[in-house]
């Protein structure tokens, strides 16, 4: 704040000799301008100094006050649940699978095999339609491209995110590969017993 002051009395001072002083009539041009820049550097550094300061934030701190805890994962066979009520695909006892484990604290992500949509809905589905149908974030959803199997994909997902599997398949023929699959708790079974859902959550894998 020092320099504008500085600035403002030099401007101020030339400008009264350009008036009072004889022959220094030209140095009006000079001084005036001086003066109002002096006069707005003077007043941008003193609304400078009232504005309160943000204070510095500690390095490594996140931009939320309390860091969300991390996701319950659990990988859900889609194609696999589909057929769970009565042998016959249909989307209702997924969704009760979906809101179930998320009943239960768990985040499930679903994997379906390329048909399902002509399964539930007679026309090939994308991940957006099943996102709405099960009320899921679509990145949540994966359909697999046609003539991929979903199993491999199912199986990845489960290992990248450290997740369990909920189907009723065994996955045999990739057990060489995904060994895990044999693991007790590993691949949450399910079903319906009288008419309600029935999911082995209790069951933990072996560390």
């Amino acid at each position: 704040m020092v320099v504008p002051l500085i600035l403002l009395a030099l401007s101020a001072a030339g400008l009264a000799a350009a008036l009072m002083v004889p022959g220094l009539s030209d140095l009006v041009l000079l001084a005036a301008p001086m003066v109002v820049a002096s006069l707005f550097l003077l007043l941008r550094a003193a609304l400078a100094r009232r504005r309160p300061q943000k204070a510095p934030q500690p390095p490594g701190t996140r931009s939320w006050r309390v860091k969300p805890p991390r996701a319950k994962w659990i990988v859900v066979d889609g194609s696999n649940v589909m057929h769970w009520a009565d042998e016959t695909p249909r989307i209702e006892p997924l969704r009760e699978v979906v809101a179930h484990l998320e009943a239960q604290g768990y985040a499930p992500g679903v994997v379906f095999d390329a048909n399902a949509g002509y399964l539930v809905e007679g026309r090939y589905r994308h991940d957006g339609a099943f996102a709405r149908l099960l009320g899921l974030p679509e990145d949540r959803i994966m359909v697999v491209p046609k003539g991929t199997p979903a199993d491999p994909m199912i199986l990845t997902a489960a290992r990248d995110l450290g997740a369990r599997v909920v189907t009723n398949d065994r996955y045999r023929d990739w057990a060489a590969e995904y060994p895990e699959v044999r693991r007790d708790g590993f691949l949450v079974r399910g079903g319906y017993r009288d008419g309600r859902l029935w999911l082995d959550l209790e069951t933990q894998p072996a560390g």
